[in-house]
């Protein structure tokens, strides 16, 4: 027969089983072992010293192939000369915390596994401010390098690397895009390699030696103050932009990548692409990528009235440079000297420049380092 439980047997065994679960809780830390205790002190960004960047290339090329892949052979390479460098933090957490990153995220296709896990240790060794301008390089240069590169084909012809799967030089071809389904699919097709064959692993095991030596090269110049931004964003980004952004007809896309790389070079018959517009040109401003000030050129064929705007990557207003201003015919250029509307200097980052003479519109990016 079962036996009845009265409200006030009911409240007396709930605050038992409470009273013990309270125990538990707060006696946790004496169960286990002070050495066990992840490292709550450390304060974020994490220490950095400058490392060898063939180090890098080699551990996670090797790295890729413990069977924890592209994201995790980047994030390990670099950590782990870390941790032999400097010892804790780095020897508190695991670095296979990066495994979901494989095939651009499980598979999925998204972010190259290589870049984000190399992002993964800028992010933990910068301010949000250096890390962003960093990672930013690193994803353009990322999208306009042809992979393997050659000294990735070199180690492993020369069997440098600790792990060998395939000693062959590999085909080499730039991606356009910080994707892993464009970059992997692209590279396929052009060495007619199969996805799942050895050399296509292979690929991916030197292209995350590459990207981990980059890592390097990157942080060691930063800590340094000697980096310098190479990556110069593709004029096609703007064009897209100008139709596609916040600020032109479409209003529906936010991004930073070449969009001619999944849409093809001519995505549709009504692209703003140059070699459409009659009457002018815009020209890329110089400095690309600039620091304090850049100049903004064009030519007009006829006497124009111009605006020209300058906008963030997400189409908000930055300055105006030119407003409904009367031209002659001829080359003129304005300045734009990196501050906002206010006279607050702009964060660095992607920027848009639109031009308009009232007939015909035209964007083109550029990039702002500081």
């Amino acid at each position: 027969m079962k036996e009845k439980i009265s409200r006030s047997n009911f409240l007396k065994r709930t605050a038992v089983l409470t009273t013990g679960a309270t125990v538990l809780a707060t006696g946790i830390g004496v169960m286990i072992p002070k050495s066990s205790k992840a490292n709550t002190n450390t304060e974020w960004p994490w220490p950095y010293v400058a490392l060898d960047p063939e180090q890098a290339r080699i551990r996670a090329h090797d790295d890729f192939w413990s069977g924890k892949a592209c994201c995790y052979g980047v994030f390990n390479g670099v950590i782990s000369l870390l941790k032999d460098a400097v010892g804790t933090p780095y020897d508190t957490f695991p670095t296979e915390l990066m495994i979901y990153g494989h095939g651009g995220g499980a598979g999925w296709g998204a972010t190259c596994g290589t870049i984000n896990g190399g992002a993964a240790v800028i992010s933990l060794v910068c301010s949000k401010e250096d890390s962003d301008i960093l990672v930013n390089e690193l994803f353009g240069w990322y999208t306009q390098t042809e992979f393997p590169t050659d000294i990735s084909n070199d180690y492993a012809v020369n069997h440098i690397f600790t792990v060998e799967k395939y000693d062959g030089v590999l085909v080499q071809n730039e991606s356009g895009s910080p994707m892993c389904h464009t970059s992997v699919t692209k590279w396929c097709n052009a060495a007619d390699i199969a996805v799942d064959a050895i050399e296509r692993k292979e690929r991916c095991a030197r292209s995350a030696g590459d990207v981990a030596a980059k890592v390097v090269e990157l942080l060691n110049d930063h800590y340094a103050g000697t980096f310098v931004p190479g990556y110069v964003p593709p004029a096609s980004i703007g064009a897209c932009m100008a139709c596609h952004g916040s600020t032109g007809s479409q209003h529906n896309v936010a991004a930073k990548q070449e969009c001619t790389s999944c849409h093809g070079e001519d995505p549709h018959a009504s692209a703003v692409f140059e070699g459409q517009f009659t009457g002018f040109q815009l020209n890329q401003n110089f400095p690309n990528p600039f620091d304090r000030k850049t100049t903004i050129e064009f030519n007009l064929a006829h006497p124009k009235k111009i605006t020209i705007i300058v906008y963030n990557i997400n189409g908000e207003h930055i300055k105006t440079l030119i407003s409904n201003k009367a031209y002659s015919s001829g080359t003129h250029s304005v300045v734009w000297n990196g501050t906002s509307e206010y006279g607050e200097n702009a964060s660095a980052g992607m920027y848009i420049y639109r031009f308009s003479d009232g007939e015909n519109m035209k964007s083109m990016s550029m990039m702002k380092v500081k």
